[in-house]
């Protein structure tokens, strides 16, 4: 039978970090909420499908934080207490809503399994053994999700180093691959991903001026960009529609306060009264999308082939958060169309994977670009934010004049390393996001200012010679952030040195 042409889906699976940063409505919640609700039931997936012999199902990213996150003891401990009390708040529902309370028991009962069985020891294990079948391709990416284009070229080539090292840490492996935090790019950013061993990345679909047929080298480097083709992806999920708004699956937004439970499905985009939710109906709603997007990438590729003359390429990416969280049908979505695209003669692969079957072609210059609202960085640099911007610029700047202070010769600080770390966790892309969106705006500012402060604090007492006080604020400090033990702000000096024999500033 010939093949179609090449299919690749990518999950890129973040959240900042949010161990004892407050709980709900913003904070630890959303991150048990995902784990609950996304990741345990995708990997459920991509488990099931491995044991059926699919292999390179798809690229996944895990995000440095959010490993630490899905690793530590701490969140392991409470994520466990968090699934027993979803069983018990179906337990309380019992009486108001007895066809909910049975099925969110069930939903917790099985959930509590799967996290004992498979999660007891973190993510990692998970993410690992999957890649080691060969069902996955793993991609790394800088250490806190920090916005690329808008740091000091040494802060990015040290945060994107540290988020390497740590994923060799967990996953016995560097990535090959990178998600590069909301796809942000700036011309010359290939030399560092070159530098670092990283291999091919991720921009969206106008960078590539809508040509995301291929996987192209980017400007004399060997390092591979390959473009998300919007047409498909957003058929599933775009700013304005896709399938988790059909009428028929569970409305994400319609709860019941006292439970906290949805027991609603959408029923129309305006429809104030929502009707209840139908298990039955979703199902069918699932068997239709999925037979929809197979025949949608079906098409994309059989277009680019008759344009072409050869097979061709599409790569559909999304926040591995829509799948579950926000789109509770997501995973059974994507078992569906895992299976079905093979079916019907689409090779569906990684994007290593990619690479192997030929789909590189001639060498590109990328624009300036990202994948937020008009794919350039107005976002994270727009004037919702020129305040946070300003106070980032100055947390780059305090982070390199405290580590070149310190002779060459110096061992291991733990005070630099905890500025090291407050500096990267105040850089994170998601708070300028969360205020651009508005979006939990005043958790995002209350984090980023927390983070700056302890900057200032810090780079404050260390040149007025209060060693002894900066180094108790910093263990401080590391006792509530304790995600990147390994983050040596030593490593500032050796971007440093990288940077005086030639490498982009």
């Amino acid at each position: 039978m010939r093949t179609e042409g090449t299919f690749c889906l990518v999950l890129h699976s973040h959240l900042p970090w949010l161990a004892r940063h407050g709980a709900w409505p913003v904070g630890e919640d959303w991150l048990y909420q995902a784990w609950a609700h996304s990741y345990l039931p995708v990997v459920d997936v991509l488990q099931r499908l491995a044991d059926r012999s699919h292999r390179d199902l798809l690229t996944l990213g895990v995000t440095p934080v959010l490993a630490a996150q899905l690793d530590h003891p701490y969140t392991l401990r409470a994520m466990h207490a968090w699934l027993a009390d979803w069983q018990l708040r179906a337990h309380a529902t019992h009486r108001r809503l007895p066809d909910v309370a049975v099925r969110e028991h069930r939903a917790a009962a099985a959930a509590l399994r799967t996290f004992e069985d498979t999660w007891r020891h973190g993510g990692s294990p998970v993410f690992r053994s999957l890649a080691d079948r060969g069902a996955v391709e793993l991609l790394g990416g800088p250490a806190t999700h920090p916005f690329g284009p808008l740091l000091p070229g040494r802060v990015r080539r040290f945060l994107l180093d540290g988020g390497l090292r740590d994923a060799r840490r967990r996953l016995g492996r560097a990535p090959e691959g990178i998600w590069a935090p909301e796809c942000g790019y700036s011309p010359g950013m290939e030399h560092d991903y070159a530098a670092a061993g990283v291999r091919r990345f991720l921009v969206d679909g106008p960078a590539m001026r809508g040509d995301t047929a291929a996987a192209h080298p980017v400007d004399g480097t060997d390092v591979v960009a390959f473009g998300r083709d919007l047409d498909v992806t957003y058929r599933v999920w775009s700013p304005r529609s896709g399938y988790p708004g059909g009428a028929d699956y569970r409305d994400f937004h319609a709860f019941d306060h006292d439970s906290g439970f949805k027991p609603y499905r959408v029923t129309g985009r305006r429809v104030a009264e929502k009707a209840p939710y139908d298990a039955d109906r979703s199902a069918a709603a699932v068997d239709r999308d999925a037979d929809d997007f197979v025949a949608t990438v079906v098409n994309r590729l059989r277009g680019l082939r008759e344009r072409r003359g050869r097979p061709g390429l599409v790569v559909a990416a999304y926040d591995t958060e829509l799948y579950g969280h926000w789109w509770h049908e997501g995973p059974a979505w994507l078992e569906a169309i895992l299976t079905r695209l093979p079916e019907a003669g689409v090779r569906v692969t990684t994007l290593r994977g990619a690479v192997e079957a030929g789909h590189v072609e001639e060498p590109v210059v990328l624009p300036a670009s990202s994948w937020g609202s008009g794919k350039d960085w107005r976002v994270w640099e727009g004037t919702a934010v020129s305040d946070m911007v300003a106070d980032n610029a100055d947390v780059a700047t305090r982070l390199l004049a405290a580590v070149d202070g310190v002779p060459r010769s110096s061992g291991r600080d733990a005070t630099l390393d905890a500025l090291a770390v407050q500096a990267a966790l105040a850089l994170s892309s998601d708070w300028a996001f969360m205020v651009t969106k508005d979006s939990a705006a005043h958790y995002a500012r209350r984090r980023a200012a927390e983070h700056r402060d302890r900057v200032r604090e810090l780079t404050d007492l260390l040149p007025a010679g209060r060693h002894d006080d900066a180094a108790r604020r910093a263990a401080q400090f590391t006792a509530q952030d304790d995600l990147f033990g390994h983050l040596d702000a030593r490593g500032l000096a050796r971007t440093r040195d990288r940077a005086l024999v030639g490498a982009p500033s």
